[in-house]
């Protein structure tokens, strides 16, 4: 094993298990930077990958934007607001999750009948994915621009369509409620 896999390995550890925390850590503060952790070493992972606009786009939009946003919202926030968010603290698996279970299932299921239909291995650009290479020396960005302004402009406008999304949530927890 050399060392961009061992390094690679590492950073793929980072965020598995960093996202995992993120999940299951009942306090937000550490919630909040356990998700700065796993962006942070998805934006490794993308320049292990030669994608250097996306490492960079990964750490100027969701790094420096979305949690900012939300250490903001987090700290303007009124004690109210973070007592609620924890009243249920009962076990990991109880009646009022099973919604959300239900749900998840659902879009696993159809994720699951959506790929098995799909046959990946007929698809000629999976199987042409082998000969194309990229080198350092290749201009990706003036094809990511290109292509980000006309054929991925509707993903670009629900992006920012999400970040105006976070900002006005953040807001909103921010907000004092007036008392009557």
């Amino acid at each position: 094993m050399n060392i961009e896999q061992l390094v690679f390995y590492i950073l793929a550890a980072m965020v598995l298990v960093s996202a995992f925390m993120v999940v299951f850590n009942r306090n937000m503060v550490r919630s909040i930077f356990l998700f700065f952790v796993t962006l942070f070493s998805m934006s490794g992972l993308f320049v292990y990958a030669l994608a250097d606009f996306v490492a960079v786009t990964q750490l100027v939009v969701y790094v420096g934007g979305m949690l900012v946003l939300m250490i903001f919202a987090f700290l303007l926030s009124s004690k109210t607001i973070l007592n609620t968010s924890s009243v249920h603290r009962t076990s990991l698996i109880g009646l009022h999750h099973v919604p959300g279970l239900l749900i998840s299932l659902v879009f696993f299921l159809i994720l699951f009948v959506t790929i098995y239909q799909a046959n990946p291995d007929e698809i000629s650009w999976i199987r042409n994915a082998g000969k194309n290479t990229i080198t350092v020396s290749d201009n990706t960005i003036h094809a990511i621009g290109i292509n980000l302004m006309t054929r991925y402009l509707v993903p670009f406008e629900i992006v920012s369509v999400l970040l105006m999304m976070a900002l006005i949530g953040a807001a909103h927890l921010a907000r004092r409620t007036k008392k009557l």
